[in-house]
């Protein structure tokens, strides 16, 4: 067997095609520079690892079911207000992941709540990170799904394992208490365990009427919040965002309390 098959057959077994497509190139630059044997291993070494995260990365996008895919980079900080680019560039080193930190973005319907939320979701995926992403009342429609067929605390065991979990458009909805029971049972198993992301459009002041009762919105809030970035953007629908100027409503108005 030729060095060329063996190496081939080598690269099948270890199951490494980035590395066995870079070994060409990487042998002749490394014969052109003079390259210590170590270095050239490090250097294809890394060009595996590199497409393994990548596609580890996509594996996990794929499966945390974003309802779009919106990245940092696409955000447009200059229309959006009340929100720091630097604040939101560094959430997305996701510290707060590691911290077991909560975020919550609130503020009017289109200010790009969602388009945050999923983007740093998304670099949490490409970091190795879990991310499971759902609306609000599409995690009320899984947990009684669960709670029906008698296996909700094993669900909640279950999404305790992933890393983010995100809770998208709290309180575009109420809930009926059963449903609010649900949604409290979730955030309380995750309470200072594990992240959540959390959207919603209304203020603190506004749960009680999503929850249908102010002593249990008091302590969702207070299990969200205790370790927790709050993020309040304000101003104009991103759908307005293309129109003319003279055609717009005058901003909203919207302070968290």
């Amino acid at each position: 067997m030729s060095d060329t098959a063996e190496l081939a057959h080598l690269f099948r077994v270890l199951k490494a095609p980035a590395a066995a497509r870079s070994l060409p190139k990487l042998a002749e630059r490394a014969r052109a520079e003079e390259w210590s044997y170590e270095r050239f291993t490090e250097a294809l070494l890394a060009t595996e690892a590199a497409s393994r995260a990548s596609s580890g990365g996509e594996i996990r996008i794929r499966a945390a079911r974003f309802a779009a895919r919106k990245t940092l980079e696409e955000f447009d900080f200059t229309f959006a207000r009340g929100v720091k680019k630097a604040e939101v560039l560094h959430l997305a080193q996701l510290d707060f992941l590691h911290e077991r930190e909560n975020i919550v973005l609130l503020g009017p319907p289109g200010t790009g709540k969602t388009h945050l939320a999923i983007a740093i979701s998304i670099r949490a995926c490409l970091a190795g990170h879990r991310v499971a992403f759902a609306t609000a009342t599409e995690w009320v429609a899984r947990l009684g799904e669960a709670q029906r067929s008698g296996r909700l605390g094993e669900e909640i065991l279950r999404l305790g394992r992933i890393p983010l979990l995100v809770m998208d458009e709290v309180g575009y909805i109420p809930f009926d208490p059963a449903a609010a029971n649900l949604i409290f049972q979730l955030v309380s198993a995750r309470y200072e365990r594990a992240s959540m992301i959390v959207t919603s459009n209304k203020p603190f002041s506004g749960w009680g009427e999503i929850f249908g009762d102010e002593v249990v919105a008091a302590a969702m809030i207070d299990r969200l919040v205790h370790h927790a970035k709050i993020l309040s953007l304000k101003g104009d629908s991103y759908r307005l965002k293309d129109k003319d100027q003279a055609t717009r409503p005058p901003p909203a108005r919207f302070e968290p309390e």
